[in-house]
């Protein structure tokens, strides 16, 4: 027993150091993304904060500071939510009514307080914590849904880095969790002879998790660009019925598309792997609302995959040319639009059916 203690107070200190490292780097780091850097390093310092626990108890001798330790975990999930939505939206800012998601932790720091952490307010606290998890978490699932479609709606780069580690932390949050539901299982049933095991699970998980936050913060440091929150899924104008009458609907489209068609073929400005809609409807000189109605409703796709099609049908050309038989196929994801491989590989897989070499090969 002695030996799993000794094993979780040092995964525990080392979970705890790596993340006050990481957030005194997030704190500090030159970057454009302040407000989202800030709020995860805080977000880390408050993780950091609770696991204090797996190594002392010493909290216990001093009753405000283990109260307020307590109630701190009742601080991670509005900051994470708060963390998405500034990594997600550019413009996003901290107002005053955000302050509503820090309500629970104060009435719960003064409620432990008060009543010195009698069984009531504790199981309170429990019941609360679990439901409150449960509305962030699914708060945080609709910020990147809604995120995804926009960015689909708006923006021809096919770079889901953002949302892939979003949505990452987010399961890794989920996992975690799975883990402090099963030892507050086991510490109240027959089993809590396995509390310390499950304890060793939950330091390892949450070492690994911040040693992949570390990962992702020196091998890509760019994840946070983010979109304008002042953008909305097309759905939206559509339920709002702020969409033109079928008359106008149908001069849109007699009126818009011959001209898009001819200047996508003509201009080419899908080579651009920066191109978004406003980009687009300025150089086409069509209303952006029009042109995202004209794309994402009446042609029924997605903005990148509209765009997406004419680079991977620029690349199919490139691909037969047997003339351009040196040129690699990494070449070509440049020379199309594309800013990644990966993302092209994707992209145009889905298109035809075959990898780029294997497509290459078989048309030659």
């Amino acid at each position: 027993m002695e030996n799993k203690i000794e094993i979780i107070e040092t995964i525990g200190k080392i979970a705890v150091f790596v993340m006050v490292l990481l957030s005194i780097f997030l704190f500090t780091v030159k970057t454009k993304n302040h407000l989202s850097n800030r709020l995860f390093g805080i977000y880390l310092m408050v993780i950091a904060f609770d696991l204090i626990g797996l190594f002392t108890n010493k909290t216990l001798e001093y009753p405000i500071i283990h109260n307020l330790k307590m109630a701190s975990s009742l601080l991670q999930l509005p900051l994470f939510y708060l963390y998405v939505l500034s990594a997600c939206y550019s413009n996003f800012k901290i107002r005053k009514k955000h302050v509503v998601h820090f309500i629970l932790f104060f009435v719960f720091f003064i409620l432990l307080h008060i009543t010195t952490r009698s069984n009531e307010s504790l199981l309170l606290y429990e019941i609360v914590g679990e439901l409150q998890f449960i509305l962030y978490i699914v708060l945080v699932f609709l910020v990147l849904k809604n995120y995804k479609t926009i960015y689909r709606e708006n923006y021809s780069n096919t770079n889901y880095e953002l949302y892939k580690w979003l949505f990452q932390i987010t399961v890794f949050s989920c996992i975690a969790h799975a883990f402090v539901l099963l030892r507050w299982y086991a510490s109240n049933s027959k089993f809590q002879e396995y509390v310390l095991n499950i304890n060793i699970l939950i330091s390892l998980s949450v070492l690994g998790i911040t040693i992949f936050f570390v990962l992702k913060a020196l091998y890509q440091p760019d994840l946070f660009k983010g979109i304008n929150s002042n953008l909305n899924p097309i759905n939206s104008f559509l339920d709002k019925k702020t969409s033109i009458n079928n008359t106008r609907n149908n001069d849109i489209k007699s009126k818009y598309i011959p001209k898009l068609t001819s200047y996508m073929v003509e201009e080419k400005p899908y080579l651009d792997y920066q191109l978004t809609l406003q980009k687009l409807a300025d150089q086409i000189q069509i209303p952006e609302k029009e042109l995202s109605l004209l794309i994402n409703h009446y042609l029924n796709k997605h903005f990148f995959d509209f765009i997406n099609e004419y680079r991977i049908n620029d690349a199919k050309t490139l691909l037969k040319d047997v003339t351009k038989k040196e040129v690699t196929v990494l070449e070509i994801v440049y020379q199309v639009g594309f800013n990644s491989k990966s993302s092209f590989y994707t992209a145009f897989k889905k298109v035809t059916g075959q990898t780029p070499t294997a497509y290459r090969k078989s048309v030659s």
